[in-house]
Formats: C-alpha cells, sequence, structure tokens
C-alpha cells in the first residue's frame, strides 16, 4: 500500500436523513502513522460517518479511500481496511476454530498462524462456540482476526465498551503493538476521551454532525491553556472570554483558546488542559 498519499481523504461530507443533516461538511484526511480520535457525545454523527467511510451510506463532498469509491469500490477497500464496533458482529454459531478456517478461505491476506499466536496470548480456547465467549473474550477475538488480516486502516467505533479495565488494558496494548508493525492508520471513535487521549496524533470532535475542533494533538498545547485564579482575580479572567468557567474550593479554572499566555500568567497561574477539557469545552459550544 502507497503511503506517499493520504489513505482516507474526505473533503465537505454531508449526510441528510429525511431533510435533516446528520453531517455537515466534515472535511479531514488520514495518512499512514495517524491515529485519528473521532469524539462526540451519542448523537453526534460518528456512527453516521463511519457507515459512510465503509460505503454502507451515499453522501454529498468527495470521498476517496486507498484513491478508490467507498460506495462503488467497497470489496476492494475491505481488503486493507477493517471495522470492529461495540457490537459483536462475528457469527455466534460458528467455532473459532471454524471461524479461522472460513476467514482463510474468503480472505487473500489472512494469516492463520499470526492469528493463533494472537490467540494464544489469551485465554480463548479454538474448539469453543463464539457464543459461549465472554465480552471481553469477543473483543480480543475480533482483533486478534482483524491484526491477522494485514489490513493498513482499521476504524474502531466504541470498541472497548462495556468491558472490564483488565480487558481494555489489553486490547489496546496488542492494539497499538499491532499498529507499530506496519504502515498502519487507525481511527478510534469513542466518548471517552481520557482512555484514548494518550493513543491519538489527532482529533476530529463532532457536535450535532459538524466539526467543533480538527487538530494534530501536538498543536492543542499552543492553542488551549487553563488558567488558575482565585475571588481576587475572577472578574478580570472572564473578562478575557474564556471558553470553560469551573470553581472548587474558591480556586477558579478557566479554559482559554488562543489567548495571550502573557497576560493570562499576569493573573494566576497557567497550565496545559487534558483533551478531556478541551472535549466538554467544545462541546458546550453553540455550533
Amino acid at each position: 500500500m502507497n503511503c506517499d498519499e493520504p489513505f482516507i481523504k474526505a473533503q465537505h461530507i454531508t449526510k441528510s436523513y429525511h431533510g435533516k443533516k446528520a453531517l455537515e461538511n466534515i472535511s479531514f484526511n488520514l495518512a499512514c502513522g495517524q491515529i485519528l480520535g473521532l469524539l462526540g457525545h451519542n448523537g453526534a454523527g460518528k456512527s453516521t460517518l463511519i457507515k459512510t467511510l465503509l460505503g454502507m451510506h451515499s453522501c454529498a463532498g468527495e470521498l476517496s479511500i486507498f484513491g478508490l469509491s467507498p460506495e462503488k469500490h467497497r470489496e476492494k477497500i475491505v481488503e486493507h481496511l477493517a471495522y470492529i464496533s461495540d457490537v459483536a458482529m462475528l457469527p455466534d454459531w460458528m467455532t473459532v476454530k471454524q471461524l479461522i478456517a472460513y476467514t482463510e478461505g474468503v480472505h487473500d491476506h489472512f494469516e492463520p498462524q499470526k492469528m493463533q499466536q494472537y490467540l494464544d496470548q489469551t485465554n480463548i480456547n479454538v474448539n469453543s462456540k463464539i457464543r459461549t465467549l465472554s465480552k471481553g473474550m469477543k473483543v480480543q477475538l475480533h482483533l486478534a482476526l482483524v491484526m491477522a488480516t494485514k489490513v493498513n486502516v482499521l476504524i474502531l467505533d466504541e470498541p472497548t465498551l462495556g468491558l472490564d479495565l483488565m480487558y481494555r488494558s489489553t486490547f489496546y496494548r496488542a492494539l497499538m503493538a499491532w499498529f507499530n508493525e506496519g504502515d498502519r492508520a487507525l481511527i478510534i471513535a469513542s466518548h471517552e476521551v481520557n482512555e484514548i487521549a494518550h493513543l491519538l496524533t489527532d482529533v476530529l470532535v463532532l457536535k450535532n454532525g459538524q466539526t467543533v475542533l480538527q487538530a494534530s494533538l501536538s498543536t492543542l498545547a499552543d492553542e488551549f491553556v487553563i488558567l488558575s485564579v482565585n475571588e481576587d482575580n475572577i472578574v478580570a479572567a472572564k473578562q478575557l472570554n474564556p471558553l470553560t468557567v469551573n470553581c472548587q474550593l474558591g480556586q477558579y479554572r478557566l479554559l482559554f483558546e488562543g489567548a495571550d499566555v502573557s497576560t493570562l500568567t499576569q493573573l494566576g497561574d497557567v497550565s496545559q488542559p487534558s483533551l478531556a477539557d478541551i472535549f466538554l469545552a467544545k462541546q458546550q459550544e453553540a455550533v
């Protein structure tokens, strides 16, 4: 797969249902080595965008994956792109062994030996029926299946929803080991910002189908800042137009975007906000 060009190019993607826009003017690229966090509360448009990328929805705008149209060339695209959701999508009447044999028969790039290596790191028995596995094991199985097919782009939609902390940690460790093995890119859709923040290179935040923030993680530190002030300086700080103001035990925390840091330091202590702080602030803004 050519890494000189972005894997995904999306320009002005718009999708409407019955006259109501579920996505409006969404643009982004996904290149080799990027991990894009697709963030937003339920109903923000994350799943609609993913289904559009998978060729399940038509849309206005320009969309290409590996230089191909998802609607017209879906079969070709899925040779190099995979998808994992929070809903079990594996045939639960099969055994794990049958699933491996089936995948080997239908996917040219599937490596059963690699699949077995991944399964050896879990407690999954290949003779087990898929329906008897716990949700955590099903997610591990699905990830192992994807990792053994040598895809270049993996899209994950709330992949660890409902899993306990142990399974979440194991899942993301395996995912990042796979990501670092080759020319790959990830899209991780989630509303659990803190869980995935440390993995991301870029972020796309949606609200009501519109983009409210799009940036690389490296640039966020230059754009956003937290100012901590006491009661004496809160009035002056509020006059500088913060995005949010929070108060705990008489100490105020104000989040600013694009502010003059030298001005802020005259009023109090300046620090870097977390991605969750920024996410919540952008969700509170009017679109």
